[in-house]
């Protein structure tokens, strides 16, 4: 009973822990941490077995306390205990489990589990009152798993969830049939008047919000057959779109009070892109460059009329973040976010609560054999905590603790299935509030409210709509953020300990800066003036940067590798050494801090790509490795292994430049030796960032630091976006797998560069083109 009581201890306390801090009432998001799921899904897998042993071993020792009225035919008090920890732990392993909208491997494993419990409910338990009791547990275990199985079901053949990606595509054909047929751009609109302003893109556009099932008349060869969008005589509409969604914003009172600044607007566009996204996911099919161009209009071009200056910046990234959510949210939650609508609302949180309550009280009277009065009675009398009172038991034992490790143990014991209990309650309404104050309720009701014109015209609804607004307004809004690492602080990391292994001693996260959007904005509306040929020009790894600055012939050196990897640790190690040397000011009003805080950061956020997500690289994943360990090494032979692990990013700097200069002024060569063991064949990065860095000094002497924190600032924007405009197949499945990890800049930027068309150039894998005729 100790190992059970230990064992138990540290689960409730993990789960506790877990509500507390990383599921408050401040974060509404439907997933939890990564690394918190892998352990508590391998802990709690190990739990039923091992919980079974100890309950079998209880229930044979025959243990009864001479208080209990229990015969020894029945199951004995700590078997029983052990028991409801079971079955209350089964109720909280919801916390771990994802809700996937295809396959039943993980309720079929529920589903034997709860077979199981039931089967140890049933089969051990005499006393009526008793077997009520746990069958009442066993029951909402049991309805849990119901609820898994029939969401997934219902999410694989709906039209709205598990058929969305292919809906949405032959959706967005046929509004370019209908583009061509009517020769005009009413799918993003980019004709002349709705170049004028932002509004009028955005008002034109057809891109579906919610109700494209309703479309669905057939399947067909390639998708599916779907009807006009016919208005119903009512004056409803059956399909919401990005133009519904603006043109009602203008008139209504319940946007332009409380949504002045028009965040609702741009929460439907992103649930609008993140079923666009959807497809690069599930249904991989060619997008036309009629698509690409008509949303490159609508995002490049809508935005910065509708919101002038910098904030058209931040609105493009919130948008993007709001849809990588969706994204996230939809492959791993742990709430039924997906389903949310009023009706679903109605039915998951009152009609199956009622139904429940309906089926435990019938429960109740069979146990009881029909007598309804013996068996509600028999509640009371068969179980001990209830007949004799919660608190009356509690004092006897604190009395009698200091004495008697029977006591104190049961102390312990009466204190862990208490603490379950508040845990799956503080659960139930935690989930309720994570869908009723989640992004996908509050575009399902807005959807609701725009379609029918009862709902606007109804107090009570319209009520509940600024309610829900209300709440949303007090709580906290995740903020884009991404990683930080420098090479230049890898001291007291051994060499043969992996990076990953503990990556919060190396790593911290920063909020992605409003300069930084901009810059990218900037870059990419930029990118986007000329003609559809001049757009689709192959990005570059920064030469187009230095190009654009008039430095190419003296650094286009440093993006000759066709490594992406050794590119950006050359160019991360730069822009350290000159951090260091060349501290941006902190003076507002010098205009070099903007382009200094874009580079530190877009440099560390890169250099910890290479680290720790090598295969979101355009690199082959072995390669980036390889180029990472051979950095690794080759700073330790230059700073000598003292100071590898012991010296500070600024003493390391220091010896590195100290060093350039020394070989400079004795051979008059800019090469450093290092030791033997980092001299093969391939590139030096440090040695090559180190020359590059020294370079770049000589330039701000030259031309002032402003200027060469302009330079760092567009090489390192257009690597990001080289970086992040990948259409392989291999590159799609690693941002599937880093979509848990919150704050993946890559990933958004990701989907940015997939809907405005933003693709590099397609490597040539063949030297000898001679061998794929030989195959022939």
């Amino acid at each position: 009973m100790v190992s059970a009581s230990v064992i138990m201890f540290v689960l409730a306390g993990l789960f506790f822990n877990l509500n507390l801090f990383s599921s408050g009432i401040s974060n509404v998001s439907a997933i939890i941490n990564p690394n918190i799921r892998l352990f508590l899904s391998s802990a709690l897998s190990l739990f039923l077995p091992v919980m079974s042993y100890l309950f079998s071993e209880a229930k044979g020792a025959g243990y009864s306390n001479s208080v209990s009225q229990l015969t020894m035919d029945d199951l004995s008090l700590r078997a029983g205990l052990i028991l409801t920890w079971m079955l209350i732990v089964e109720l909280l392993r919801k916390k771990v489990d994802e809700i996937h909208m295809q396959g039943y491997s993980g309720s079929i494993q529920r589903a034997g589990r709860v077979i199981w419990l039931g089967n140890l409910v049933f089969f051990n338990i005499r006393t009526s009152g008793r077997k009520a009791v746990f069958s009442i547990l066993w029951i909402l275990c049991a309805t849990k798993l119901v609820q898994r199985i029939v969401f997934t079901e219902v999410g694989k053949r709906s039209y709205a969830h598990g058929k969305n990606a292919r809906v949405i595509s032959s959706y967005m054909a046929q509004m370019l049939l209908q583009h061509d047929d009517h020769q005009e751009h009413q799918l993003g609109g980019v004709g002349e008047q709705a170049i004028q302003g932002g509004d009028e893109l955005l008002k034109r556009c057809r891109y579906i919000v919610m109700g494209e099932e309703m479309l669905v008349e057939e399947p067909t060869a390639d998708g599916y057959k779907l009807m006009n969008n016919i208005t119903p005589a009512d004056g409803s509409i059956i399909v919401v779109t990005v133009g519904n969604v603006w043109e009602l914003a203008e008139k209504d009172k319940l946007f332009t009070s409380l949504d002045k600044n028009r965040h609702l607007n741009l929460l439907c566009l992103s649930f609008s892109l993140f079923k666009m996204l959807r497809r690069r996911f599930e249904h991989p099919v060619a997008i036309t460059d009629q698509e690409t161009s008509s949303c490159r209009e609508l995002i490049l071009k809508g935005l910065v009329y509708h919101n002038n200056g910098e904030s058209a910046a931040e609105a493009l990234f919130q948008v993007l973040n709001d849809e990588v959510t969706f994204l996230r949210e939809y492959y791993h939650s742990v709430v039924p976010v997906v389903f949310a609508s009023p009706f679903f609302l109605f039915v998951n949180y009152f009609l199956v609560h009622i139904a429940v309550i309906i089926l435990c009280l019938m429960t109740i009277v069979i146990c009881g054999n029909g007598d309804v009065s013996y068996a509600f009675r028999s509640i009371i009398t068969d179980n001990d905590t209830l007949h004799s009172g919660f608190a009356n038991i509690v004092s006897c034992l604190l009395s009698t603790a200091a004495h008697s490790p029977a006591a104190f143990f049961s102390i312990v014991d009466l204190f862990i299935t208490v603490l379950l209990f508040i845990i799956f309650l503080y659960e139930e309404i935690w989930e309720f509030f994570v869908f009723l104050l989640s992004n996908w309720f509050m575009v399902s009701m807005l959807c609701n409210y725009i379609a029918k014109p009862r709902w606007r015209e109804s107090p009570t609804i319209s009520g509940a709509v600024r309610v829900l607004m209300w709440l949303r307004s007090n709580r906290s809004h995740g903020n884009l953020s991404f990683k930080q690492f420098s090479v230049l602080n890898l001291r007291c990391w051994p060499l043969n300990l992996p990076l990953f292994a503990i990556p919060s001693l190396v790593v911290k996260t920063e909020v992605v800066p409003n300069n930084l959007k901009k810059s990218i904005f900037e870059y990419l509306v930029e990118h986007g003036r000329g003609t559809a040929a001049d757009y689709y020009t192959p990005l570059t790894n920064g030469k187009t940067a230095l190009r654009r600055n008039n430095l190419f012939h003296q650094l286009s050196w440093a993006c000759e590798s066709d490594s992406v990897a050794e590119v950006i640790l050359t160019w991360h190690v730069a822009t350290c050494l000159f951090e260091v040397k060349c501290p941006p000011q902190s003076s507002e009003e010098d205009q070099a801090t903007p382009s200094s805080v874009v580079a530190i950061r877009l440099s560390k956020y890169c250099a910890y790509l290479v680290a720790f997500h090598p295969e979101q690289l355009p690199d082959n994943q072995e390669k980036a490795e390889l180029v990472f360990e051979d950095m690794r090494k080759e700073l330790k032979g230059m700073l000598g292994c003292r100071d590898y692990y012991f010296s500070l990013p600024r003493a390391r700097v220091g010896k590195i430049m100290e060093r350039i200069m020394r070989v400079e002024e004795t051979t008059g060569q800019s090469e450093i030796q290092v030791e033997p063991q980092v001299q093969n064949d391939r590139n030096n990065v440090v040695v090559n960032g180190a020359k590059l860095g020294r370079l770049l000094i000589n330039e701000a002497n030259s031309n002032g630091q402003g200027t060469v924190w302009k330079v760092l600032a567009d090489v390192w924007t257009e690597l990001i976006i080289f970086v992040a405009s990948s259409s392989e197949e291999e590159r799609v499945k690693g941002h599937d797998d880093v979509l848990l990890q919150v704050g993946e800049f890559i990933t958004v930027l990701w989907a940015l560069t997939k809907h405005i068309g933003i693709a590099r150039p397609a490597k040539t894998t063949s030297r000898h083109p001679q061998a794929s005729s030989d195959l022939v």
